[in-house]
C-alpha cells in the first residue's frame, strides 16, 4: 500500500490529520505506532483545533525532519537546506489547495474551534476534505522524498 493511500485509511479510522501522515511514512522513518501517534497528536486541527497550519502539512513536516531535519545547531548550511525543504513542501501543497492554513482550507471563521473534536461519523467524512488533504500531503512528501534520493 502507497503512502497516500495509508494516510487515507488512517485517517478515515480515527487519526487526526497530522497522526494520519506521519503513521504513514512509519515504514521509512522507523517510528513505532505510539510514538508516532503521541508525536503529531497535538497538530490536529490546525494545531489542536487552533486551525492554523493544516496538521497534514504539519505532519509532513514531522517526517521530512526526522528524516531530512538537521541537529547540529552550528550548521548553519543544514538549517537552510532543511528550511528550503519544508517550506517547498508548503508551497506544492499550497499550489494544489489553495492554502496550507486549515481554516481556509475548510472556509471556517477566523479564530480557534472548540476544543471539542466532532465525532466521526459518515456525515463528517462527507462534509470534510480532509482525506483528501493527508492524501494529498502523503503525495507531496514522496515527491519531495524521491527528490532528496536522487
Amino acid at each position: 500500500m502507497n503512502h497516500e493511500q495509508k494516510a487515507r485509511e488512517l485517517f478515515h479510522s480515527g487519526y487526526n490529520c497530522a497522526q494520519a501522515v506521519v503513521l504513514a511514512f512509519s515504514d521509512v522513518t522507523g517510528l513505532d505506532e505510539k510514538t508516532a501517534t503521541l508525536l503529531s497528536s497535538s497538530f490536529g486541527g490546525g494545531m489542536g483545533r487552533l486551525r492554523e497550519v493544516c496538521g497534514a502539512v504539519s505532519g509532513a513536516f514531522m517526517v521530512a525532519g526526522l528524516l531530512f531535519g538537521y541537529s547540529d545547531t552550528t550548521d548553519h548550511e543544514a538549517k537552510k537546506e532543511h528550511y528550503a525543504l519544508i517550506q517547498r513542501i508548503a508551497r506544492e501543497f499550497k499550489e494544489q489547495n489553495g492554502s496550507y492554513i486549515c481554516r481556509e482550507l475548510l472556509d471556517l471563521p477566523h479564530g480557534p474551534s472548540d476544543p471539542e473534536p466532532e465525532k466521526r461519523t459518515e456525515a463528517y467524512y462527507h462534509r470534510r476534505s480532509c482525506e483528501d488533504y493527508v492524501a494529498i500531503a502523503a503525495r507531496v512528501l514522496d515527491g519531495m522524498l524521491s527528490a532528496e534520493e536522487r
